[in-house]
């Protein structure tokens, strides 16, 4: 499969999931670099019952909108409670988008692409950027 700019596509559907609270220049730097690698791209605004968000997910999707660009067309948004792997087999999406900024976030997204495989579904972590991996959500939050 090829996209528009010539590139290989590695499949029809991923998911980004994440808790986006602030989203950063990272989140939108592993969105940009995903939908290129896919023909559709949903960045999936999770909830997470280990994170205290500082605004609701109904308001996380709605920046996340606002933020990407209008000429990303195969990229859509979704607010989403469950599972990020129940959400992939509703909705054909066969890999799960994750960044990994530093070993300790490889650590833990390699576990979480363990579970994911046994379960049905790949995962493909990318890295960041070498000048975006310092800034976290947390890190931002804490500026705003």
């Amino acid at each position: 499969m090829s996209d528009a700019t010539g590139g290989t596509r590695l499949g029809e559907h991923a998911v980004y999931p994440g808790t986006f609270d602030p989203i950063t220049l990272g989140h939108l730097d592993i969105i940009d670099r995903a939908r290129h690698l896919f023909a559709r791209l949903t960045v999936l605004v999770a909830v997470n019952g280990d994170k205290q968000p500082a605004s609701t997910q109904l308001e996380r999707t709605a920046r996340l909108r606002r933020e990407l660009r209008a000429d990303w067309d195969n990229v859509s948004v979704a607010g989403w409670a469950g599972l990020t792997v129940e959400f992939c087999r509703e909705h054909g999406a066969g890999v799960i988008i994750r960044g990994a900024r530093n070993r300790s976030d490889l650590l833990h997204e390699y576990q979480l692409a363990a579970m994911n495989q046994a379960m049905g579904v790949t995962t493909l972590l990318l890295p960041a950027q070498p000048h975006l991996a310092a800034v976290s959500s947390t890190i931002a939050r804490g500026l705003g």
